[in-house]
């Protein structure tokens, strides 16, 4: 593995313990500058294909829904419809009639890359009422109890870990012992590599369950090992799929060794919205048992 991969990959995880530990409008801030970044790559594919979205508009309705989930999950989702609705309307009054794809991409790109990473700020707001810092942060008294720490700090970092443990087993294994190509939408993956990815997920779901003290821990890490790992690869595929379309390698090239925001985020996509709603729907029904 190249050291310019190593070292920034090690930069972008200490970055993400910082704001998934402090939490809050921290979080906040820092994933509303991560989704910036990303849209911007977003959007750059997409006029790759000849298409003429509405980005700024699309950026900046997005930045107000991250908001707003900080402040109301509820409210976040009423936030999309009315999002989604200026968008058109602004494509509705360009001098120069708007697409169907000029369409389509502008909403994809809000739903792609502003609303399914508000679920992450809905997460690590679980518990939020937890907080020692100003603007809502929050910094344990006692390390070592990890039980007793804020319900959304506790999933985040677990969640963040079975993303990297599939990330990293996915692509070791690959390179190691793929021979069986998963897909010719990214010849690069594996059959071999995206399994020990899945498995590496699941291994690290269920050590969380079982040091978050979940009844049923084994059955319930599994599952929640299962969602995050092929939910993440997923992630992984539909990235590579819009590059292919839109005839480039990379989404970009801010990050060294791996390409682009997109490129590195694009396995948290998907998974965050089925994590919160494990957290959320799931696991109370199994906790009443």
């Amino acid at each position: 593995m190249p050291w310019a991969r190593i070292i920034s990959g090690l930069v972008a995880i200490v970055i993400a313990l910082a704001i998934i530990l402090l939490g809050g409008w921290y979080f906040t801030l820092g994933f509303c500058l991560l989704v910036y970044l990303a849209q911007v790559e977003y959007f750059e594919l997409v006029r790759a294909k000849g298409n003429r979205p509405a980005g700024k508009t699309t950026m900046i309705v997005s930045q107000l829904l991250l908001v707003t989930a900080t402040i109301s999950s509820e409210l976040a989702d009423a936030v999309l419809p009315v999002a989604g609705t200026f968008i058109c309307f602004y494509l509705l009054f360009q001098p120069k009639l708007a697409t169907i794809s000029d369409i389509s991409s502008s909403i994809l790109g809000l739903f792609y890359g502003g609303y399914l990473p508000s679920y992450w700020i809905r997460l690590r707001s679980i518990g939020a009422d937890l907080h020692s810092l100003p603007l809502w942060g929050y910094w344990p008294d006692q390390w070592s109890e990890v039980i007793r720490m804020p319900k959304g700090l506790t999933i985040t970092f677990f969640a963040f870990c079975c993303i990297w443990a599939a990330d990293i087993g996915a692509y070791t294994v690959g390179r190691l012992f793929g021979r069986t190509r998963l897909s010719d939408i990214s010849p690069k993956k594996t059959v071999e590599g995206a399994v020990f990815g899945v498995v590496g997920s699941v291994s690290v779901a269920i050590l969380a369950s079982w040091i978050l003290q979940w009844p049923f821990s084994v059955p319930l890490g599994i599952a929640l090992g299962l969602l995050i790992g092929i939910a993440s690869l997923l992630g992984d595929l539909t990235e590579s799929m819009m590059k292919r379309d839109a005839g480039v390698k990379d989404s970009g090239q801010l990050i060294p060794g791996h390409g682009g925001i997109l490129d590195r985020a694009d396995s948290y996509v998907f998974t965050a919205p089925l994590v919160y709603y494990f957290m959320t729907l799931l696991l109370p029904i199994a906790q009443a048992f």
